[in-house]
């Protein structure tokens, strides 16, 4: 099903991303900070939009995908924000990686407008994202999940419910534990073995 749908953050990540909605065959409007950054889509197909707002006002599903909390809080939340666009029964999937509190609290801030918000976090790096590989963690509504489930899987391989808003970002958290003990965790091997005098 063809779906309108706004990416808002076109980054290392949200720009691969944003591509694959488009050849998934969906309309797809588009904002960035940079009009470089907006170029190859537009290129590509989509619509440029000049706010969060003006996205919204076209999208029933929003995609986000900035660097932290303040910058999320501000694409949705400010005065040119998503919230001020949305109709009611939208969807905004956010791809950041942020604090799963702030994700409760925007989350419950959409809700009073009749917007739904789900946490998506992915793992799998810029190749991931190129690829449409990558695994998504997702925390919000169910009926929400199911909706936005077949552009979910325009952009990710591995698309897994984990529970309500927040829990999306407390399993990205989860995983880059299990990253970082597991590069430290060579790094002390390599330490031995150089200590040992083995190659």
């Amino acid at each position: 099903m063809r779906e309108r749908v706004g990416y808002i953050g076109l980054g290392i990540m949200g720009r691969p991303m944003a591509l694959n909605l488009l050849r998934a065959g969906h309309e797809l409007w588009v904002f960035a900070r940079r009009a470089e950054a907006v170029a190859p889509l537009v290129t590509a197909g989509a619509t440029a939009c000049g706010s969060p707002r003006e996205v919204a006002a076209h999208a029933d599903f929003v995609f986000t995908n900035v660097s932290d909390t303040p910058d999320v809080e501000e694409v949705l939340l400010g005065p040119s924000g998503v919230l001020h666009g949305a109709r009611p029964g939208s969807v905004v999937i956010d791809n950041s990686t942020i604090l799963p509190s702030a994700t409760r609290r925007i989350a419950k801030v959409l809700q009073g407008m009749g917007v739904e918000m789900l946490d998506a976090p992915v793992s799998g790096g810029e190749q991931g994202a190129v690829d449409g590989t990558l695994s998504v963690m997702v925390g919000g509504a169910a009926p929400a999940f199911e909706r936005a489930l077949p552009l979910l899987r325009a952009i990710g391989r591995n698309v897994v419910h984990v529970g309500d808003n927040g829990a999306g970002q407390v399993a990205k958290a989860c995983n880059q534990v299990v990253i970082a003990q597991t590069v430290a965790a060579v790094a002390e091997g390599l330490l031995l073995a150089t200590a040992a005098g083995v190659d």
